[in-house]
């Protein structure tokens, strides 16, 4: 994978969750005091504003709720992958992550909503982080 732009380690909220995948995890949290899952990372529920916030691992499975296909991109990062989906994905335990589904053979035909995916982690050229992406299950 080409080198993406990757936020400014280290990083307060979310520095937890970026070491996680370096052991091919996908974490979340959920709030001790009202029980609302909370992603991405951060330092209050984002329901009841509590500070008392658990951190657990995903399974890493669930749905594409939408996506769209970049079939032109100028940002030299992504010039070389040629058409990729950004994709919405709502994981079985609760929560919504923005992400891309790859293992497809043509992201233009091959993705629909409601597809049943699977996480994976793909390394960048120079970095230690890996990027949760995700694939059909």
């Amino acid at each position: 994978m080409p080198d993406r732009p990757m936020p400014a380690f280290p990083e307060l909220d979310t520095q937890a969750y970026w070491d996680a995948t370096k052991d091919k995890k996908l974490i979340y949290q959920q709030c001790s005091a009202c029980n609302t899952v909370v992603f991405t990372p951060r330092a209050h529920c984002t329901g009841c504003g509590s500070d008392n916030l658990k951190t657990l691992q995903s399974k890493g499975e669930g749905t594409v709720y939408t996506f769209s296909v970049v079939r032109q991109n100028r940002q030299p990062a992504f010039a070389e992958m040629g058409a990729y989906s950004i994709a919405y994905i709502d994981l079985d335990e609760g929560f919504r992550m923005l992400s891309t589904v790859v293992g497809v053979k043509d992201p233009t035909t091959d993705i629909e909503v409601g597809m049943r995916v699977k996480v994976d982690f793909e390394r960048q050229d120079s970095s230690e982080y890996l990027v949760p992406v995700f694939r059909p299950a």
